[in-house]
């Protein structure tokens, strides 16, 4: 296997090699894939000062949404070209199924073309009733230098729920992506290039987010940072960017209650279930990872899921016929086992799994089920972020949206109901800033997705998520002669 060699990429060159390195070895197998720059303070700040420098020349700020637009189209159709390439990285680097890491690319060639769509779109407001000689215009700007930080997990398509939107409303960015996962970035900040983006635009600083994330979240010369990542991590980031007061997007943890009512169809939500909890290997911040099933149909469907579950392939990401692939690392493998163990140790009762997958040298788990799972148990409260999935059982719908609503997160929430009453609401109910109905991890660029509670703020996707970028200004007119205040 040939490892991959990647040096930071700022002002639209990879830089040359100095200094220390990151190797990245696959969670699959444990062999070398890639070796990335080990990022310093020093290299964020020339990164910011080359998007500071493009930003202010107006090379990029100030073209028409019609040209950012054109360049944002070409990005999409090379990561289309590249796609086999870009799907190997995924798959190398994270240890997901290869289905789901085409799924990954082919979403941001959709979320890029979409940003590009609303690049030409951007636009203000004007107010002509304030009177005979008052107009007033609010105009929608770039927000300027853009400070974006990337999770492990889907290190290509959150990168891409970020950039495109940020370069369409006419940003700077410098990207810090994960130490683990810095391939995509690197690989489609040098696309952006190619397809004809100004340099210094989209810049890509590898490294420890101790060193290079701590920098780039408390450098004075940015004005706006997008974070998905830990709600632990996300709280340090908070308090960074308070000491330059600068506006933040956060996007954290979740830990989703996926409902089932005894009136949906229950096939569908079998596969739900699964689908909720051990899509990514479980790995996704929107993971149904609490199964809510109403009692009247709770033995039989819980048993369903077992053994489905129990039937899962875990193995090689390369095998298009794998289920669920490999943990992102050995402490991270490490930690979903030990919540295997708390969930025994608490009284719940282990279904199906609960034990590593030995695999070779490769960090993978069993698709694990526990059954009359509490709300005091570890883990009904804590984010597990691996294929664990916790059932607790409920009678009445007053019932249920207390047991969903009892966590510290609020990211996404699944009902499964084939009644519109239930379904309005139970959703109207949760707390949480996105619930799906008869579908779960669903969803479409134009769908803006935030949290609410310890799941963060802010907006990605969509038309909030393109105005995160933005900052508005008033400009107050007066036309012919004004009144004097003081004196004739």
């Amino acid at each position: 296997m040939t490892v991959r060699e990647y040096s930071h990429y700022i002002a639209g060159a990879y830089e040359a090699w100095s200094g220390e390195t990151v190797e990245r070895r696959s969670p699959a197998n444990g062999e070398p894939v890639a070796r990335y720059a080990s990022g310093t303070p020093a290299d964020i700040d020339r990164a910011v000062e080359a998007a500071r420098k493009a930003f202010e020349s107006g090379v990029w700020s100030e073209l028409s949404g019609m040209e950012r637009a054109e360049v944002l189209n070409r990005l999409a159709d090379l990561i289309q070209e590249n796609f086999d390439r870009l799907v190997r990285i995924e798959v190398e680097e994270t240890g997901k199924p290869i289905r789901f890491a085409r799924g990954d690319i082919n979403g941001t060639v959709g979320l890029t073309r979409y940003a590009a769509s609303l690049g030409m779109q951007m636009a203000g407001t004007t107010y002509t009733n304030l009177g005979r000689d008052r107009t007033a215009l609010i105009m929608r700007e770039p927000v300027g230098v853009v400070g974006l930080v990337t999770p492990w997990n889907f290190p290509a398509l959150i990168l891409m729920q970020k950039v495109p939107f940020a370069l369409a409303a006419g940003c700077a960015v410098v990207v810090k992506p994960s130490e683990f996962t810095s391939g995509s970035a690197l690989e489609i900040a040098a696309l952006a290039s190619k397809a004809g983006l100004p340099d210094g635009v989209f810049n890509v600083v590898s490294g420890k987010g101790s060193i290079v994330g701590q920098r780039l979240t408390d450098h004075p010369g940015v004005d706006f940072i997008s974070f998905t990542g830990s709600t632990r991590v996300g709280r340090n980031v908070i308090e960074s960017s308070a000491k330059n007061i600068v506006k933040t997007s956060m996007e954290l943890g979740g830990k989703s209650a996926n409902i089932v009512f005894a009136d949906a169809d229950l096939d569908a939500a079998v596969d739900g279930a699964l689908m909720g909890v051990f899509f990514n290997n479980g790995e996704c911040c929107v993971s149904g990872s609490r199964l809510f099933v109403q009692s009247t149909v709770a033995d039989d469907f819980i048993a369903r899921v077992a053994r489905r579950a129990s039937e899962l392939k875990v193995g090689d990401p390369f095998d298009d016929k794998t289920d669920i692939g490999a943990m992102i690392d050995e402490n991270h493998f490490g930690k979903v086992l030990d919540f295997v163990k708390s969930g025994v140790a608490e009284g719940a009762k282990l279904l199906t799994g609960g034990e590593a997958a030995k695999l070779g040298a490769g960090h993978y788990v069993q698709p694990t089920v526990f059954d009359h799972v509490t709300p005091s148990m570890t883990i009904f409260q804590e984010e597990i972020f691996g294929p664990v999935l916790s059932v607790t059982r409920f009678d009445t719908l007053d019932e249920v949206i207390g047991l969903a609503n009892d966590s510290q997160y609020g990211l996404s929430n699944y009902v499964w109901s084939k009644n519109i009453d239930t379904v309005m609401t139970v959703s109207k109910r949760l707390k949480s800033g996105w619930v799906q109905a008869n579908t779960i991890i669903d969803g479409a660029p134009q769908l803006p997705l935030t949290g609410v509670k310890g799941s963060g703020f802010g907006y990605e996707m969509g038309q909030a998520g393109f105005e995160e970028f933005t900052q508005l200004k008033t400009l107050f007119l007066h036309t012919g002669p004004r009144q004097p205040v003081f004196g004739s």
